[in-house]
């Protein structure tokens, strides 16, 4: 604790010195929801995925908080490979996929099909076998699966609430950052970086 306390007035003295002032005005708290950090942030969608879990919604090896990390690293560009390595194990890249695509966390490449996306919905309605389908598109039984989940994702509507919240959520993450970039700017110019828990905690 003392080290803290000496951490807090050593800042506050750098921007007294820079500044001129001796107050830090404490950045917005509010706008769309409450500014958390990342581990709070990730905590949150934990949340929404154990619901979803235990609603029967989603079934998958992966765990809840694994899930919220899954969509943090999403939205941060991260590929399946690259977010199954954050997960602890790459031999997770399609586990991590199917997850994704149950989410609705859609890639430009899920929609690159080597064949015409009619002739599969058709196909997947006539009756035939998936390995008859396969044969007859060129491509394997399991890349046939990878395909028709993503068809099925597009339309499915019952996870639709759930997912929202799961935007809102990531919404509220963009904004803590930006205002918090914001705020470090205004009160410190460009000459020092300092997280938006240091701000808070100073005032």
């Amino acid at each position: 604790m003392p080290e803290e306390v000496a951490k807090k007035e050593q800042l506050l003295k750098l921007f007294a010195n820079m500044t001129g002032n001796t107050k830090i005005v404490e950045p917005m708290k509010k706008i769309h929801g409450t500014l958390r950090d990342s581990d709070a942030v990730e905590r949150e969608i934990a949340l929404i995925m154990r619901e979803l879990l235990d609603q029967g919604f989603f079934k998958t090896k992966l765990k809840p908080i694994q899930l919220a990390k899954l969509v943090c690293a999403y939205y941060a560009g991260k590929n399946d490979t690259e977010i199954a390595r954050e997960l602890g194990d790459e031999k997770l890249s399609k586990t991590v996929a199917r997850a994704r695509v149950r989410m609705k966390l859609f890639r430009e490449l899920d929609f690159k099909m080597p064949f015409d996306r009619n002739q599969m919905e058709t196909l997947l309605v006539s009756g035939k076998t998936m390995k008859e389908i396969s044969e007859e598109l060129g491509i394997s039984p399991s890349t046939l699966r990878e395909y028709r989940h993503v068809l099925e994702a597009m339309v499915d509507r019952e996870m639709d609430h759930y997912l929202e919240r799961i935007r809102d959520v990531m919404e509220d993450r963009d904004l803590t950052e930006s205002m918090t970039t914001s705020a470090t700017k205004d009160a410190f110019g460009e000459s020092i970086d300092i997280t938006e828990a240091e701000l808070i905690d100073i005032t």
